[in-house]
């Protein structure tokens, strides 16, 4: 269940980069990053589809590997979490420090049910 509710949320908020969030999501892509946000935002949600239909679809012999990726993925755009502390951005509700602070503790929650959600952080079974 853990890993088809993760898949549902990937898929979409990859869908939201792409259709009504789209400027709301470019917001958060810190100034300082050297792609065209978006292009970021576009590349990113449809990254987020992929993963969201591999959490759901992929072959039990190759979950814990999707697990890793989308662990991978989450880790790789914290940074954004934290450019949108650093430089006050308000997106998707987040408009004062406190909130943008609190947000961080998210990402490493994703982190993990990507992770236990696939069977990575579970024992195997003698």
């Amino acid at each position: 269940m853990a890993r088809w509710l993760l898949a549902a949320i990937l898929f979409g908020a990859g869908v939201l980069h792409l259709t009504s969030l789209r400027q709301e999501f470019q917001a958060q892509v810190p100034a300082w990053f050297p792609l065209d946000a978006d292009l970021v935002v576009v590349t990113s949600g449809l990254v987020e589809i992929l993963l969201g239909l591999l959490l759901a679809f992929a072959p039990a012999g190759q979950r814990r590997r999707v697990g890793w990726l989308t662990a991978a993925f989450f880790v790789a755009i914290f940074p954004g979490n934290i450019a949108q502390l650093v430089e006050g951005t308000d997106a998707f509700g987040l408009d004062t420090d406190l909130k943008r602070f609190l947000r961080l503790f998210g990402q490493p929650v994703l982190v993990a049910w990507a992770l236990w959600a696939t069977g990575v952080l579970r024992r195997r079974r003698a």
